[in-house]
């Protein structure tokens, strides 16, 4: 299908492309490579063939996230990743359903702290349409006052379905805590004051300034061609071109927060407590989250973790309890999350405390590191064995870092840490100030089991 959109373009040469092959990536298979291309104007391409497949996923990504707003209008990034898929000068919101449907195909976005992502995945017969439907709404979706109102309408019910979700509600609770007042621990969603005060005006000045090509990469993989790819998506990005501009630079320095950690407490009546609590870690550039990640599943990444061990396999005190690792470009934040019977809470923060300060002192086994190593190769490749998560896994290389790891170079960083490195970690981030979200029937701090305060430092 070739889009009104497209009429005039599609024999036009791309003047000026800069066919760029990157470095050939592979996973025993030489044939499959990630190519990549910077167009005038900054946009970058990035492409990977996959055999023996016969769909195709597009991926725009920009650069641009919550962190990225002001406080004025919290929430911007996400109502606006709503508000574009309404109209664009050719399509209503109806006919953008109709025509993804029409081939079976999916598509979707979201919007994340450092970045937003609108994405399609169909049959590889389909390409063309993927990427007209994608590049027609990210750059010329329009902000009508009315297709706003309905949008505002439409988020605060996902405002209000995340605050019936105890999990997602403590999620937001917990980066609050632990970033405080930076743009960092604000939700991604804003909140019902921000949504509501939003303004037309606001969201259309977000998209001109921020959706820039520049900042903007297109990822594609499946049953696909780099140079088709390439003649498909220069003709959205040839107009009103900005020949002098350069993708901008990837997000790095180091964050330092003066604020403390803190605890907060969201007073619920439900059927469990929820606790996620945790320190500041490393940002995505730090040589040490290849240790912290080993660090992370060795401590509640499965079931043979210690945290599943201790707490639920010899204990029976919760159902669900793990670790995580939120990483950013400049700090990260290392988490536990647990859910109970509030009657329960106090002895799984006791041995939850107990593990820590064990690994904080004496670090992990070497049986543990080589079989959180393993957990980490197989779920890395077996992660990689759909075509949507290939694209995402470019897209997000490229934007973050700039460049593209072989699978087997990722495998030979997991491989290469070792546990006197893991040790090393858990030394530094497990004696951190110590922040805290708790959901459940308490009305503040003073309410928390002993074993929360203590662990959490509130006097």
């Amino acid at each position: 299908m070739v889009h009104p959109l497209n009429r005039g373009y599609r024999d036009q040469a791309a003047p000026g492309v800069e066919h760029t092959p990157g470095r050939l990536l592979s996973h025993d298979n030489a044939a499959n490579g990630v190519h990549r291309t910077v167009l005038p104007g900054g946009l970058r391409i990035v492409t990977e063939h996959v055999p023996g497949v016969q769909s195709a996923s597009v991926g725009l990504w920009v650069g641009v996230g919550s962190r990225d707003e002001h406080p004025d209008h919290a929430g911007a990034a996400h109502f606006l990743e709503h508000l574009l898929f309404k109209s664009t000068p050719t399509r209503t919101a109806q006919s953008i359903a109709e025509e993804i449907d029409a081939v079976g195909g999916d598509f979707n976005a979201f919007t994340a702290r450092e970045h937003t992502c609108y994405f399609a995945h169909v049959l590889d017969n389909d390409l063309e349409l993927a990427i007209d439907l994608v590049t027609d709404v990210v750059l010329r979706g329009q902000c009508h006052a009315s297709d706003v109102e309905v949008e505002r309408s439409v988020v605060l019910e996902e405002l209000a379905m995340r605050d019936d979700d105890p999990e997602d509600l403590l999620g937001d609770a917990f980066l609050a805590s632990v970033f405080s007042d930076h743009r960092l621990g604000r939700p991604v969603i804003g909140s019902a004051e921000s949504v509501e005060m939003m303004t037309r005006r606001q969201l259309h000045g977000f998209h001109a300034r921020r959706y820039r090509p520049e900042h903007m990469v297109l990822s594609v993989a499946g049953n696909i061609a780099h140079n088709e790819v390439v003649e498909l998506a220069y003709p959205y990005f040839a107009r009103n071109l900005d020949h002098n501009a350069v993708p901008a630079p990837r997000r790095s320095g180091t964050l330092t927060l003066k604020r403390r950690p803190s605890v907060t407490v969201l007073d619920r009546d439900n059927e469990q407590t929820h606790i996620s609590l945790g320190v500041r870690s490393f940002g995505r550039h730090d040589s040490r989250r290849w240790a912290l990640s080993v660090l992370n599943t060795a401590l509640g990444g499965g079931m043979s973790s210690r945290l599943f061990q201790e707490v639920r396999e010899k204990r029976g005190l919760a159902y669900s309890v793990y670790s995580n690792v939120d990483t950013f470009s400049d700090i990260g934040a290392f988490s536990i999350y647990a859910g109970c019977q509030d009657e329960h809470l106090g002895e799984v923060v006791d041995v939850v405390e107990k593990v820590l300060q064990d690994v904080a002192e004496n670090g992990i086994t070497d049986a543990e590191c080589r079989r959180a190593q393993g957990n980490l190769r197989g779920q890395l490749v077996l992660g990689l064995e759909d075509v949507p998560s290939r694209m995402h896994r470019i897209g997000r290389s490229e934007l973050s870092y700039g460049n593209h790891f072989t699978v087997s170079d990722t495998i030979a960083r997991i491989n290469a840490v070792t546990g006197d490195e893991v040790r090393a970690v858990a030394h530094e981030l497990l004696q951190r100030p110590m922040g805290a979200a708790v959901v459940g029937p308490f009305a503040d701090t003073a309410d928390l089991p002993a074993s929360v305060r203590r662990l959490c430092r509130i006097t």
